[in-house]
């Protein structure tokens, strides 16, 4: 029996970012030499250098669904990108102006969606990030074409595979969380997110 079913035997299923971590470790760390670490302010990808003995993907504070976001930005991130602090990404915080916004979603659609599918194998609920509260809801751009965007690159994952890493963590959270259900099994749907 694995652990997540001895928990559920307990009534307890530990959705602990701790597990993550370590999941994210077993599977990156020796190939890649990199870890995943939470307790941080805000979500951060530091590369190896001088200063840092490892590549670090910080997640803010203990939040499992930070957790997973941030893993979906390093498993889409090429070997260029992965050499930049934050991946080279320029990222603008809660002032986002709606044209700002559509560029925001425009690059964001990729990772929501893999955090998506990450989130189904630890049983976890997703929910789809504007990441920007400063605008009203009337002034947001038509947050369903952001959602119908993520359901679409998540469907043609599923179809076609995942990009290798994800791969590799997808299928480490699915035994870690006792989560069997292949990949191309998954009903994605634009309802999930209502």
């Amino acid at each position: 029996m694995g652990y997540a079913a001895e928990l559920a035997d307990k009534g307890v299923l530990d959705h602990d970012a701790t597990r993550l971590c370590r999941v994210f470790e077993e599977c990156f760390f020796e190939e890649f030499n990199t870890l995943l670490i939470g307790e941080a302010n805000e979500p951060l990808y530091q590369p190896m250098g001088k200063h840092h003995a490892h590549h670090t993907v910080y997640f803010r504070h203990d939040y499992f669904a930070s957790a997973l976001h941030e893993a979906a930005h390093w498993c889409l991130a090429g070997a260029a990108r992965r050499q930049e602090i934050d991946f080279g990404y320029w990222y603008s915080g809660d002032d986002r102006s709606a044209a700002q916004q559509k560029a925001f979603e425009s690059v964001e659609y990729k990772p929501q969606a893999l955090e998506w599918i990450f989130s189904r194998a630890c049983h976890w609920r997703f929910r789809v990030s504007l990441d920007n509260l400063t605008l009203s809801r009337k002034s947001l751009l038509d947050s369903r074409a952001f959602e119908v965007a993520i359901v679409k690159q998540a469907r043609v994952w599923r179809d076609r595979g995942l990009p290798e890493r994800a791969d590799r963590f997808y299928t480490a959270l699915c035994a870690e969380f006792d989560h069997c259900l292949p990949l191309h099994e998954l009903q994605l749907n634009l309802t999930d997110f209502a």
